[in-house]
């Protein structure tokens, strides 16, 4: 690893925190730039926008670690460390490195940052994983759901849920629009409007106002028209 990650240890446990801070601490190539015990005080860093990589203990109170890794900086990566086997499976729908289970011996702990990208593979990550993946899990009823980028025609926001519409069925997950947009390839879907992200694939026609997908017509909101506007125009 070649590149330095700059870190933040987000647990409400002091003990636990101590840990991670000495495991960052024998680690190449990680600098540790802030240590804290709850979400509130993250949200009010000054050099938040400057982490790579934030290790988010989940089970804290008021604003839990999974919330959290939704409203930080996407392009930090994250690691989760809780005692709580439960939530691995939505911390693995958050595209995180790793998840450790505590207590955290150190060379778990070596295993998860040895998942971290090498800095030759930083540049193209995000094309790189759109060649290699075209599919996304989706949580929903219990269970998760696979969900080809092919088959989406467009997803509608409903606050803290979202309805992903196919060709043959419409799933509800529980998930912001803003999260899923950042999951899925810009060279296949558009976001138009606060509400809908169209699959550019699906658009059979469109005007200053409107696109068309599956014989419904989706708005373009005026805070989204130009950047829509300009990307269809050249294609």
């Amino acid at each position: 690893m070649n590149k330095t990650y700059k870190c933040v240890v987000v647990d409400d446990e002091p003990i636990a925190r101590e840990i991670i801070e000495s495991f960052i601490e024998k680690t190449p190539n990680l600098k540790l730039l802030g240590s804290f015990q709850n979400a509130v005080e993250v949200l009010s860093f000054e050099q938040k926008d400057n982490v790579d990589l934030y290790f988010l203990d989940i089970n804290m109170p008021e604003i839990n670690g999974l919330s959290l890794a939704k409203i930080i900086n996407k392009k930090a990566h994250i690691i989760f460390t809780t005692a709580y086997r439960d939530y691995a499976i939505d911390g693995f729908n958050l595209n995180v490195v790793d998840y450790l289970l505590k207590p955290i011996a150190f060379d778990r702990f070596l295993q998860a940052i040895e998942k971290l990208p090498k800095e030759s593979q930083l540049v193209n990550t995000t094309f790189n994983q759109e060649q290699k993946s075209d599919f996304l899990f989706i949580r929903s009823e219990r269970k998760m759901i696979k969900v080809s980028f092919n088959d989406i025609l467009y997803i509608e926001s409903l606050s803290d849920y979202i309805k992903i519409y196919l060709s043959n069925e419409v799933i509800v997950t529980r998930e912001t629009i803003s999260n899923i947009n950042d999951k899925l390839p810009q060279n296949l879907f558009i976001r138009i409007h606060r509400s809908y992200i169209i699959s550019i694939n699906k658009i059979h026609s469109y005007t200053n106002e409107f696109i068309e997908v599956s014989k419904k017509a989706l708005p373009i909101s005026r805070s989204y028209k130009e950047s829509v506007l300009q990307k269809l125009a050249g294609m």
